[in-house]
């Protein structure tokens, strides 16, 4: 290869040198291993240094080769986004870590709606214009889809942002004949993309098609994310992710800038990628979630009935404890309510004290425990649980049959068994935890009036072995703790 090439630059101003786009490629590789590092909990620390450095190297190339008009402004900003930054991660609570990344991603996808219109307002500053000073077609493509993306994810992002804070319904809100609304609002922005590419420069109406691809994206973001219900919004989030990363790749061919779409190339791919293996996990079709909840409507039905009043046991701390410390096997399943608790240090402590008195301890991770993909890893990894105590739902389900006990801490949907036997159920399909296998299953949450974020009742409360264990999860672990001193 010959370095000596030079590539065209993104402000117009001449040409990037060849170093800078060494120094591109040096970048997406530290990207590559940083999402390599992010893949375990073991490894995660050395895959978020990667990241900035990567990030690090973009941000000082591009800065040096380009002409920038205000340096001391870009500071400025750069510095106000990093206290601003720096404050958040170390203020926000791990239960709303959710929400936060779907923020997030919805500043992504704004972004990308700014610069796109920034360089249909003023083509030359950004070098996409052809010898008669028009934009070049394969540009308006770039435009378009970009802008179109970036209003997708930023408009999606904040209804999941909604969702997941509890600002907004968890349920799915079905819209009368929402799929054809969807797929004709999506054919419409192509459509639009379409005739701007072709039609003359400057001629009429080519800028209300531009604005009018935007507002229609943003409407599709919206409409696609409130028909998803709460058993599928770690996919949500997942998704929204890949497409933050598909508006900057096309943001990318736009500015010319080639770290950028490495970067989005790689948050785009990688979030689909697992978005496809959550849906697989949760045996869910990828394009029914991504469709915006095809085939929910009879189990959103089903989850707003009335529920039955059955009979149940409750215990206290130390019935809980007495059958913890005689059992040879436990196996641990948190959930949300763990982490709205942040009661993971002290199931860390009984863990720990079980260990002590001869007993094998495990944690079962559901993929979808939590509202956003590997939360309960991160809870229990703050808490310095033992990796190799950590489990996948494959590669533990089958020793249920062999444990002692079943402990489940704030967890609901994911061991459900209406998701094997109730087709109405909005959850139904989905691989769960057969607790039910376990000689005896302790149960803790709040009260017996609360669901999980499904919103479907939990046939696990009213088994012959199981305990209720109705209280804080943190308080009630550490009476646990207390009792097995």
């Amino acid at each position: 290869m010959d370095f000596s090439i030079l590539a065209a630059g993104a402000s117009g101003e001449g040409a990037v040198p060849a170093w800078a786009m060494l120094a591109y490629l040096a970048a997406g590789v530290f990207f590559i291993l940083a999402l390599r590092g992010l893949s375990s909990p073991a490894t995660s620390q050395a895959g978020n240094r990667n990241g900035m450095i990567g990030m690090a190297v973009a941000v000082i190339t591009t800065l040096v080769t380009h002409n920038i008009a205000n340096i001391v402004e870009i500071a400025i900003a750069i510095f106000i986004g990093a206290i601003i930054g720096v404050t958040i991660a170390r203020r926000i609570a791990m239960t709303a870590m959710p929400e936060l990344v779907a923020g997030f991603h919805s500043l992504v996808g704004l972004a990308a709606v700014v610069v796109g219109f920034a360089a249909w307002l003023n083509p030359a500053a950004f070098g996409i214009t052809d010898a008669a000073d028009q934009i070049l077609a394969v540009s308006r493509v770039e435009l378009g889809l970009g802008i179109a993306i970036g209003a997708i994810t930023f408009s999606g992002s904040i209804i999941a942002f909604l969702k997941l804070s509890g600002r907004m319904s968890g349920s799915p809100i079905m819209l009368p004949g929402r799929h054809v609304i969807n797929l004709g609002t999506l054919v419409a922005i192509l459509a639009l993309i379409g005739i701007y590419t072709v039609s003359p420069e400057g001629g009429a109406g080519q800028g209300y098609l531009v604005i009018a691809v935007a507002l229609l994206a943003f409407i599709i973001g919206f409409l696609l994310i409130i028909p998803i219900g709460g058993a599928d919004m770690p996919v949500v989030v997942s998704m929204l992710n890949s497409y933050s990363g598909w508006a900057a790749a096309a943001m990318g061919f736009t500015l010319g800038n080639s770290a950028m779409i490495i970067t989005g190339a790689l948050v785009g791919s990688s979030g689909a990628i697992l978005s496809y293996i959550m849906c697989r996990a949760m045996n869910r079709s990828f394009i029914s979630v991504i469709a915006g909840g095809f085939g929910a409507d009879a189990g959103a039905a089903a989850a707003g009935g009335a529920r039955e009043q059955r009979p149940y046991k409750q215990g206290s701390a130390e019935d809980a404890a007495y059958m913890l410390e005689q059992a040879e096997k436990v196996i641990i399943i948190p959930g949300y309510g763990m982490a709205v608790a942040q009661a993971q240090h002290a199931l860390r402590e009984m863990g720990d004290k079980l260990r002590e008195k001869g007993v094998e301890v495990k944690y079962a991770i559901h993929p979808v425990a939590g509202r956003m993909p590997g939360h309960m890893n991160v809870l229990l990894a703050e808490a310095s649980v033992p990796y190799d105590e950590v489990f996948e739902l494959e590669d533990i389900n089958s020793e249920f049959a062999q444990a002692d006990v079943a402990f489940i801490i704030g967890a609901n949907d994911v061991v459900n068994p209406a998701a094997k036997t109730d087709k109405s159920s909005p959850i139904y399909g989905m691989p769960v935890f057969d607790v039910d296998k376990a000689k005896q299953v302790f149960f803790i949450k709040r009260s017996m009036g609360g669901v999980g974020y499904a919103g479907v009742d939990n046939d696990v409360f009213y088994m012959n072995q199981t305990v209720m264990l109705l209280a804080d999860a943190k308080k009630m672990v550490e009476e646990i703790v207390k009792s097995l001193d």
